[in-house]
């Protein structure tokens, strides 16, 4: 990934074109215009029907995962590929422990931690197939001090985000739906542990696959408000 060059040219000193309401062109427009119409069919599924995902298709999605821009033309990624529901139950139990003790020393009352708890069990292990991404040093560099070390792993991170967007477009593509879930950035070492993966894979991110419930359609999105999230200069 490259910084742009602050001396360069600066745009033409004119007022900015009217924003092109998402999607973006129609089909059958310039090469590419079909993109934003992928984008926006993404959307956080949580509910699957009773199908499996294979194996080669989730390979393809790694693949595409693969293409995102990292530092250094490095990969720092690592994916765990996970269909077997024993080892769905497995993480999902290992990270549910550690957010029960994280939970309960908030001051969260009991019933409300056990019913928390239980439904992101069932979240993932109704899942067909989790995709765990993993971050590595593989290829990053190595600085002395710690300000550049947390910046180098800020690439890192930045990178496995493209990555996992990637994942998610091809998984659209594919006809399958995903919900990107966080909590292995909370609890990275229970999640390698419950899976048993090699010591220097630092889980950060977990996506669901699977074909969407059509008996459970996503929620109307909301327009997005351009004018309280960019600034023109």
């Amino acid at each position: 990934m490259s910084a742009p060059d602050p001396s360069g040219p600066a745009p033409p000193e004119t007022a900015p074109a009217a924003a092109t309401p998402f999607p973006g062109p129609a089909a059958g427009g310039p090469a590419g215009s079909t993109v934003p119409r992928l984008i926006a069919a993404r959307r956080s599924i949580r509910a699957f029907a009773d199908r499996p995902v294979a194996p080669e298709v989730l390979d393809s999605l790694v693949e595409a995962a693969c293409l995102a821009p990292a530092p250094h033309h490095s990969r720092p990624w690592r994916f765990a590929l996970v269909r077997r529901p024993g080892a769905k139950l497995a993480l999902a139990r290992g990270m549910g422990r550690r957010w029960r003790h994280d939970l309960e020393g908030d001051g969260v009352p009991a019933d409300r931690v056990d019913a928390l708890v239980g439904a992101s069990e069932r979240l993932l292990t109704g899942a067909p197939a989790l995709v765990l991404g993993c971050l590595t040093a593989d290829g990053l560099d190595v600085y002395p001090d710690a300000a550049r070390r947390r910046a180098e792993e800020g690439l890192a991170l930045l990178s496995l985000g493209a990555a996992f967007e990637n994942l998610m477009l091809a998984a659209v593509d594919a006809g399958l739906g995903s919900c990107w879930v966080a909590a292995p950035m909370f609890c990275p070492d229970e999640a390698r542990d419950a899976l048993d993966l090699p010591g220097d894979w630092s889980p950060r991110a977990l996506a669901l696959i699977g074909h969407p419930n059509t008996d459970h359609p996503p929620r109307e999105r909301p327009p997005v408000p351009l004018g309280e999230l960019r600034l023109h200069l």
